[in-house]
């Protein structure tokens, strides 16, 4: 029923049909606020990044051919406006390699708002890929895509992630 709606939706958007607009917007503005702070961690650059980002939604709406969820298309879009709204303040640096199965121990229970302050205090490159890659369900080819980094610096930049949240979060139980 949803990618019913949805289609409806897009029809309706592509006849520039405001009502049509408004319930794309409404639809999904609260996810891809959500999703546009964690990346930029700020409140106004998640607001800009929300406003261009529909922008080239609409703008490039009749692009949706409707082969992947329709909101996996806007969540690709608002992920990557929010990394260009960011990406003077990244630096990545392409050191280790970081194996596959280079796991974590969180210990045996996580304070979950203690980890989100955790997360966002966290170094904007770190953050972005921890974001894209553990909250966000990307895959690190893409994350590289986006950010033109190789797979191997999107890997090295989680792990490196991890490992300094375990640190804030270790500090945090003492």
């Amino acid at each position: 029923m949803s990618q019913l709606q949805d289609k409806i939706i897009v029809e309706g958007c592509l006849r520039n049909d405001r009502m049509s607009q408004k319930a794309l917007y409404e639809k999904f503005k609260t996810q891809m606020y959500t999703l546009a702070y964690r990346i930029t961690n700020n409140f106004e650059d998640a607001n800009d990044v929300l406003q261009e980002g529909f922008v080239k939604v609409f703008n490039n709406l009749e692009s949706f051919k409707g082969n992947s969820q329709l909101g996996t298309w806007i969540h690709t879009i608002i992920a990557r406006t929010a990394l260009n709204k960011i990406k003077n303040r990244i630096y990545f640096e392409d050191v280790e390699t970081v194996p596959d199965n280079s796991t974590i121990d969180w210990g045996s229970s996580i304070d979950t708002e203690y980890l989100e302050q955790a997360i966002a205090s966290l170094p904007d490159g770190y953050r972005s890929i921890f974001t894209l890659y553990e909250i966000e369900g990307f895959k690190h080819r893409e994350i590289a895509d986006m950010l033109s980094i190789s797979e191997n610096t999107s890997k090295t930049q989680l792990f490196k992630a991890k490992k300094m949240l375990q640190v804030k979060l270790q500090h945090h139980r003492s």
